[in-house]
């Protein structure tokens, strides 16, 4: 767990309801809390949790998991994103039933929220772009930085694709069993189910875009 990640309190956020740009707008209506409260319902239970052991994996209340599913409060982007990895499933699957004709998710840069990706070493930075709540992709964009404290970490597996874009830096990327030089400008996309990520970082610090696209679980197949 990063330092700046340590700080972030996914309850006191929660509580607060603290719902930063990223939200699309009338997240805080009732009926959007409802339908978010039943996703992370459905889930839990499609992952035989008990509403005790998601709180404890995602480091949150039982009381609290027990107000979100219950659509009486809207939680953070923090709260939603430790709820989605404890469940192994993308944070946008929550959005899903939310209708939105023209969705926009707009992040100025001083409002990126630092967070933890499963797997991830410590000295992997990762700060989220956005969030997308189409019907069929989810698309899960993050800002990522490998600093002096970072270690190599190539064996992240997860459904769908990624897009990387090298920013800064050189850092030897592993995908299955080939290796890549990363520079400035340098672009990788490929099956995310192949083990992949940073093998050797050679310059530091190194900054990369990382985009995973996967196929969206459709509700109206339950």
């Amino acid at each position: 767990m990063t330092e700046a990640s340590k700080e972030i309190d996914p309850d006191s956020l929660a509580e607060r309801e603290v719902l930063t740009s990223m939200e699309p707008s009338g997240l805080r209506a009732d009926h959007d809390k409802a339908l978010i409260g039943n996703e992370v319902r459905f889930w839990r239970k499609e992952r035989s949790l008990t509403g005790a052991k998601l709180a404890k994996l995602s480091e949150i209340t039982p009381g609290m998991l027990t107000k979100i599913e219950q659509g009486k409060v809207a939680p953070s982007i923090q709260t939603l994103l430790s709820i989605s990895n404890a469940l192994n499933v993308p944070i946008s699957m929550f959005f899903h039933r939310i209708e939105k004709s023209r969705y926009v998710s707009f992040v100025p840069a001083d409002k990126r929220m630092k967070v933890d990706k499963r797997g991830a070493r410590a000295g992997h930075i990762y700060e989220m772009l956005g969030h997308n709540t189409g019907q069929s992709i989810a698309i899960e964009p993050f800002f990522v930085t490998y600093d002096q404290d970072s270690e190599p970490h190539s064996t992240f597996q997860e459904e769908g694709y990624k897009f990387i874009f090298m920013m800064s830096g050189h850092v030897i990327y592993r995908h299955g069993d080939r290796y890549f030089p990363l520079h400035s400008g340098d672009t990788l996309i490929f099956d995310a189910m192949a083990p992949h990520g940073p093998a050797e970082l050679v310059e530091l610090p190194s900054t990369l875009l990382s985009v995973a696209v996967s196929s969206r679980y459709d509700p109206g197949m339950r």
